[in-house]
């Protein structure tokens, strides 16, 4: 047998362990496999903090950010202009993680009182307030500055309105109205405008159209989440809709139904007013009749099972759709 299998058989370990039982602590680490330590305590502190970090920045709501503002940077574009394009994301990407790590310093209070947020860094301590306020303002900053620097001044100052329309006007509101969540549908559309302007400079009608369809997307994904959580907004004394529903539900489905039958309308409407054509629109009209189904059926059985089945399926509905936007113009051209 080798020294190497030797290492690993138990009347080996058991030699070892004898041979060390006296030794100093600074020894240890040339006599047991390195396997055999504990972790240093520093290492885990910095990955637990890392990982607070990551999640304050919210990276999946980050990620639909970044998409929707490329995409839209994209449909602006004669050409892919691949520094344009990076810088777009990069920058938008930046504000928007420094305005949900803002957002949950801001919530910090509430967040601790719900059940769907109470494991977030803050409310379970993983961070401390200055810690969180020191990161967000950082990537607030960082972002911005980013945006004015490398791409432009328009893009720039919509995204300064989008962090102060996020922070100051929407999060405060959604303690005192249930209109909260249209008020906070502006700056969260916001993006596709930031990534028209970087590759133009300039809003177009095309972008406006963009803009629409992500601000009505917004109603059956969120008012899905307010469903979901009712019980944990109420006892937060956040005023989502859901959560001041007192018809059972039947007003909150009825407003879903209504702006996903306008959001399947504005997306066919892009093909009339952007680059697109068939392809989109063939797409559009799927998903659109697809997403308007399970709206439906939440509508019906108002159940948190449909419920969530709906926020999945608008997870899945607004990158297809952009998909279909994107491989249009591509196999198509330009019209």
């Amino acid at each position: 047998m080798s020294a190497s299998n030797e290492i690993f058989t138990p009347n080996a370990v058991c030699a070892v362990e004898s041979r060390t039982a006296l030794a100093p602590v600074e020894l240890l680490e040339d006599t047991y496999p390195a396997c055999l330590l504990p972790p240093p305590v520093e290492s885990k502190a910095t990955s637990r903090r890392l990982k607070a970090l990551l999640t304050l920045a919210k990276p999946e709501i980050t990620l639909m950010v970044m998409i929707s503002a490329g995409v839209a940077c994209l449909m602006a574009s004669d050409a892919v202009r691949g520094v344009v394009l990076l810088n777009c994301v990069l920058g938008t990407g930046l504000l928007a993680a420094g305005a949900s790590a803002l957002n949950q310093y801001l919530e910090r209070g509430h967040d601790g009182r719900m059940r769907r947020t109470s494991r977030r860094p803050l409310p379970a301590g993983d961070l401390t307030a200055g810690a969180a306020l020191l990161f967000g303002l950082t990537l607030s900053a960082s972002g911005t500055l980013y945006l004015f620097l490398r791409l432009n001044a328009l893009t720039g100052v919509l995204g300064l309105f989008t962090l102060v329309g996020y922070l100051f006007i929407y999060t405060p509101l959604k303690k005192r109205t249930p209109l909260c969540t249209l008020v906070g549908a502006f700056p969260g559309a916001a993006p596709v405008l930031m990534g028209w302007a970087a590759a133009r400079n300039s809003l177009a009608p095309e972008a406006w159209v963009l803009y629409a369809v992500l601000f009505l997307w917004q109603f059956p994904h969120f008012y899905a989440i307010g469903w979901l959580y009712r019980e944990d907004y109420a006892r937060a004394g956040m005023l989502m809709l859901p959560a001041a529903d007192e018809s059972d539900g039947k007003a909150t489905f009825r407003l879903i139904l209504l702006l996903t039958q306008q959001l399947i309308i504005v997306s066919l409407s892009l093909t009339f007013i952007a680059p697109t054509g068939y392809l989109y629109f063939l797409s559009a009209i799927l998903l659109g009749l697809s997403f308007y189904y399970c709206a439906y059926r939440a509508s019906r059985s108002r159940s948190k099972h449909a419920a969530k089945f709906l926020l999945h399926a608008s997870v899945v509905y607004l990158p297809l759709l952009y998909l279909a936007m994107l491989l249009d113009k591509a196999l198509c051209g330009p019209r």
